[in-house]
């Protein structure tokens, strides 16, 4: 799904996120102004687009390349 749109995540953003976490799992900020979004959008560059890119919004932010995805548990 990377390089669609920008991706809507329930994390907090932090300057720092890997910097200041461990490798497996990592957790972010419990809380913050901006959430993340990554994946990179249509309109962005090749290197924005895959999963590992973040970049921070406020959350009442939109845009046109800037959306979420519907996850449903295995079996529903």
């Amino acid at each position: 799904m990377s390089g669609n749109v920008w991706e809507w995540c329930q994390d907090w953003y932090g300057s720092n996120y890997y910097g200041g976490s461990g490798r497996d799992n990592p957790v972010g900020p419990s809380s913050g102004s901006y959430r993340v979004i990554r994946g990179g959008g249509w309109s962005g560059s090749a290197a924005s687009a895959r999963a590992a890119f973040r970049s921070g919004y406020l959350p009442d932010d939109r845009y046109y390349d800037l959306g979420f995805r519907l996850a449903l548990p295995p079996g529903q």
